[in-house]
């Protein structure tokens, strides 16, 4: 495969059309989509396939696919969106496929796009929010830098979640 960005384990490249069994097998699992507003039919599956293909198009970022070197094996997405809130930020985000939790994996994807958030698209401000019972999710904002700075209501999970910030000058992950 032709990855774009790499870690020691991981393959970042770009959605496409021909990935919807790919994006089906991750937003249309239960488990990784129960707090983020899911499950997801396999028609917001499609939807949500192409609002990252036309985030791409028009921003140069989405949630990119990502994969294990090794293998090749669909991981789940890591990556960034647009931030509503203020217009030079964006917004981390990270779902894993329930069988490669536990491994890291999360962190070192949430890193890499950090480091090209910084570097590459030249970014000062990244946000991440995460599901208020996510407690892993939790630990690895922090592992990163981030700083709680508010609640801040997540539409998709109609709930008031926990807001955090990173700014490049900050970024000094605590484990890579």
């Amino acid at each position: 495969m032709d990855y774009f960005l790499k870690t020691k384990r991981l393959g970042f490249r770009h959605w496409t059309t021909e990935d919807f069994p790919l994006a089906l097998a991750l937003w249309g699992n239960s488990e990784v989509s129960a707090r983020i507003g899911g499950p997801f039919s396999p028609e917001l599956v499609r939807a949500r396939l192409t609002r990252e293909i036309r985030l791409f198009e028009q921003w140069n970022i989405q949630y990119w696919p990502i994969f294990l070197l090794e293998d090749h094996q669909h991981v789940g997405c890591a990556g960034l969106r647009p931030y509503a809130a203020n217009e030079a930020a964006r917004e981390l985000g990270f779902h894993l496929l329930p069988s490669f939790w536990g491994r890291g994996l999360a962190t070192e994807a949430a890193c890499a796009v950090l480091d090209y958030a910084f570097g590459a698209l030249g970014l000062d401000t990244v946000v991440a929010g995460h599901h208020p019972s996510n407690e892993a999710s939790r630990r690895i904002l922090g592992k990163l830098g981030f700083e709680y700075t508010h609640d801040e209501f997540y539409e998709p999970s109609g709930i008031l979640e926990p807001t955090y910030v990173v700014r490049k000058t900050q970024w000094r992950p605590k484990q890579r």
